[in-house]
């Protein structure tokens, strides 16, 4: 991983500063397009209604793309993670004394952030008083996993192994119902013993997977543990 981490997205941005290097602010718009819905749900946690909600939600974007926050990334501590709350905080402290969010971000480039399928996701959420700061760290959590379960199935299905994902994906999460290795075999036309390896590669990809998402988010390889001891830490909080 050391070899290639000075590509990696966060680690990029954090490299290139407040220059222009469009390598990196390309890397800094990738990163927000997969991890926006965090702070969507923080900010509608807070009570903002969905109207305002987005508004606020794609102008911070907006300036943070045009370079405005990154001056406070420390590239010794660096985790996209915690730059992106602060500095959404920093934003919309600003904010609230300004003109209402509609009128926001006008001559911007926006991003192609799907805030229908946010906010439909944003009402599944569970109606404990968890904080807006708690909801935050849960929701990143989940969408870095389920950035790395897209990956792994886009693998197979390059590889056109689409029915042996489907069929073997359960086993990645333990769920109640998981079928045997024998029904697994039996579905797929392969022995319970090529079963058992094809799961252990499954769960091992994963694993690797989830570590290099991880890296993208982070200024080191030495900050990847840590931050993954966090990611797990937030999804056993409770409401997760």
């Amino acid at each position: 991983m050391k070899e290639s981490f000075a590509t990696t997205h966060w680690s990029l941005v954090l490299a290139a500063g407040k220059g222009a290097a469009a390598d990196a602010q390309n890397a800094l718009a990738a990163l927000c397009q997969t991890y926006w819905y965090p702070l969507y749900a923080y900010v509608r946690r807070q009570g903002h209604q969905p109207d305002d909600a987005q508004d606020l939600t794609q102008a911070f974007f907006a300036q943070l793309l045009e370079k405005h926050y990154l001056q406070s990334a420390d590239p010794e501590r660096g985790r996209f993670r915690s730059f992106l709350l602060t500095a959404f905080k920093r934003f919309l402290s600003k904010e609230r004394n300004r003109e209402r969010a509609k009128k926001r971000g006008g001559g911007r480039k926006l991003l192609p952030l799907d805030f229908e399928a946010g906010e439909r996701q944003y009402n599944l959420e569970p109606a404990h008083e968890a904080t807006a700061e708690k909801i935050y760290e849960q929701r990143w959590a989940l969408t870095l996993l389920d950035q790395v379960f897209s990956r792994l199935r886009d693998e197979f299905d390059q590889a056109g192994k689409q029915q042996e994902f489907d069929c073997l994906k359960v086993y990645l999460t333990g769920e109640a119902g998981t079928p045997s290795y024998p029904e697994a075999a039996a579905e797929l036309g392969m022995t319970e013993g090529a079963v058992k390896v094809a799961v252990h590669r499954l769960r091992r990809r994963y694993r690797d997977l989830v570590r290099d998402e991880i890296a993208q988010t982070v200024a080191g390889p030495e900050d990847v543990d840590e931050e993954l001891r966090h990611l797990f830490a937030a999804l056993r909080s409770p409401g997760s």
